[in-house]
């Protein structure tokens, strides 16, 4: 088995850490001056250090590296893993300098799978570019969304028309005011076979009828990397049948397609925070005295951090796996390993966080720190791209299957 990077990850990793370490880490606080100076803080890649930090990126050649092929970086998901795993480290600043933040990633991965010509044309390219966010409309507030085929808005064609009624909330992208398209999905054919009912259409946020009722806040936070989230009320919106993604009745198939590789991005990331946390932690620990000695000489401290350290390596060793299995086997093939990380990442860097918040006492729970937003973010992962539940009941599904096929039962 080989651990070590290829020579285009180890090169593209240098000069990321030497961005991270010169612009992104010196502009948060920067970001949150210029950010709190705003007259709608959902415009937050507004900010001049956005742009500047963006600009940056695309001269040194970050720019576009999660999607494969001939529209972005041309990495495999094993070279970008260590990639998004820095990048995690920022997660307000540097995905979105990189134009590699949630939810356009996904949405360029539909349109660049799934997407015709035109399409491309008038939203990839733009989304490419950087010029343009987007956003993803799935989840509802009147169903059960952990099980996708439970949706109710209704796309109904009349004549060259779609025609689209329903609700969505806690969708990603839709506060930014820069999200000019948006990836909706619903029903089309309620009767038909339970996982051909849905279809997914290209909505422009400025058509009639699309209202965006209110911002959703995380746990107090905007969530302003993944562009704020939004409810949303479709009140007979019309839009072209040439908006249509691919065919009536693919609409499932694309969100389980946009899904694996997202699922494996928000774990990249969460690693990427998980390491930070440790770094803020033992710092903090070296510096603050209780009861005549540093908190780093606590047994319980070190208790902690050693923990952090083990889960970490543990960690990043099985989304490394899932990555080379989705570049050998693909995303079908790593079905379960998928689901491993899915349903490890988010309650792991969980604990880490809140151990290095336990450590900075009251100052973890303030602005002050990444740590209480790090944590609230995180804290979404356990829900995003599926319930941490649906995942193990899957998973255990497949596992009980592989072992009766073992033993013959």
């Amino acid at each position: 088995m080989e651990f070590g990077f290829d020579a285009r990850t180890e090169e593209l990793r240098h000069v990321l850490l030497d961005f991270m370490d010169t612009h992104v880490y010196p502009a948060e606080p920067v970001f949150a001056e210029q950010h709190a100076a705003l007259d709608d803080p959902w415009a937050w890649d507004s900010v001049p250090v956005i742009e500047e930090l963006r600009a940056e990126a695309r001269k040194r050649g970050l720019w576009n590296l999660f999607l494969p092929g001939e529209h972005g970086g041309g990495l495999t998901n094993l070279q970008y893993a260590p990639l998004a795993e820095i990048s995690g480290r920022s997660l307000a600043l540097a995905p979105p300098a990189m134009n590699c933040a949630a939810p356009d990633t996904g949405n360029m991965e539909v349109l660049t799978l799934f997407g015709n010509e035109e399409q491309k044309k008038r939203w990839l390219t733009p989304l490419l570019d950087g010029k343009i966010r987007s956003a993803f409309a799935m989840t509802e507030p009147d169903v059960a969304s952990s099980d996708a085929t439970n949706i109710q808005l209704s796309i109904v064609r009349d004549g060259d028309e779609y025609v689209i009624n329903g609700r969505k909330w806690w969708i990603s992208g839709a506060m930014n005011p820069r999200a000019e398209i948006l990836i909706v999905m619903g029903k089309t054919d309620p009767q038909g076979e339970r996982h051909r009912q849905q279809s997914m259409v290209l909505v422009p946020r400025d058509t009639p009828g699309l209202e965006v009722v209110r911002g959703m806040h995380v746990l107090g936070y905007g969530d302003y990397e993944h562009g704020g989230h939004a409810e949303l009320r479709f009140t007979d919106v019309r839009v072209p049948v040439g908006n249509l993604i691919a065919n009536e009745g693919d609409g499932f198939a694309i969100a389980q397609a946009r899904l694996g590789p997202g699922r494996i991005h928000h774990c990249m990331r969460a690693i990427g925070a998980a390491e930070r946390a440790v770094e803020l932690m033992c710092a903090r620990a070296d510096q603050r005295v209780a009861f005549g000695k540093p908190l780093s000489e606590q047994g319980v401290i070190r208790d902690w951090i050693a923990e952090s350290r083990v889960r970490i390596e543990q960690l990043r060793l099985l989304v490394l796996k899932t990555a080379w299995l989705m570049d050998t086997v693909g995303n079908k093939g790593a079905h379960s390993e998928i689901q491993a990380i899915k349903i490890a990442t988010p309650s792991t860097v969980e604990w880490i966080l809140d151990k290095a918040v336990q450590v900075h006492g009251a100052a973890g729970l303030s602005q002050d720190t990444v740590l209480a937003a790090a944590f609230a973010m995180n804290r979404t992962l356990r829900f995003a791209d599926g319930p941490d539940e649906v995942h193990k009941n899957s998973l255990a599904r497949a596992e009980l299957r592989r072992q009766a096929e073992r033993s013959g039962r």
